[in-house]
């Protein structure tokens, strides 16, 4: 059938899988978050700047490193191999496989981008809510659960039936 996109036969991964494998990655992600709020707090102690900026200045960089980091992550994961460690664990891919990986990017950069400004006040409350819209929208999405990123990219994430 022409036209039609190329995951007409794969069944769509459920929102729960979605929001399973993403929290698997937020669990590493914010091991690694922590680690550079530690290592930035020291760092930021020693040279005098923690009283500075009234101590908040070593968490946003953090946030910012660490939602860089998971943004690259996920950017590269998908161009590679269609899914993160989290999507391989709970079974389920980005299809349809071998996309330009600057449509990824833009899938990355909408979500998890959003991930990067958490750690500014007051920024963070509109990256929190940006983050809770692409969750509704993607429950809300039938029978497809494709959300904002998706779309930009012309992607779907499907259960792995291999």
């Amino acid at each position: 059938m022409t036209g039609s996109p190329p995951w007409s036969d794969a069944a769509p991964a459920e929102w729960w899988e979605r929001l399973a494998a993403r929290l698997i990655e937020a669990l590493v992600f914010g091991v690694f978050y922590y680690i550079l709020f530690v290592a930035l707090w020291a760092a930021f102690r020693t040279v005098g700047l923690l009283e500075a900026f009234d101590g908040r200045l070593p968490g946003v960089f953090a946030c910012l490193l660490a939602g860089l980091g998971y943004t690259v992550y996920d950017w590269t994961a998908h161009s590679m191999g269609c899914r993160t460690f989290g999507k391989a664990i709970m079974k389920i891919r980005l299809e349809p496989g071998g996309l330009r990986r600057g449509a990824l990017l833009k899938r990355s950069l909408i979500y998890p981008g959003a991930v990067m400004v958490m750690g500014i006040p007051v920024v963070n409350v509109l990256a929190g809510i940006f983050v809770f819209w692409v969750g509704i929208l993607i429950l809300i999405d039938r029978p497809l659960q494709r959300g904002p990123h998706d779309r930009l990219a012309g992607t779907l994430v499907t259960k792995d039936l291999r």
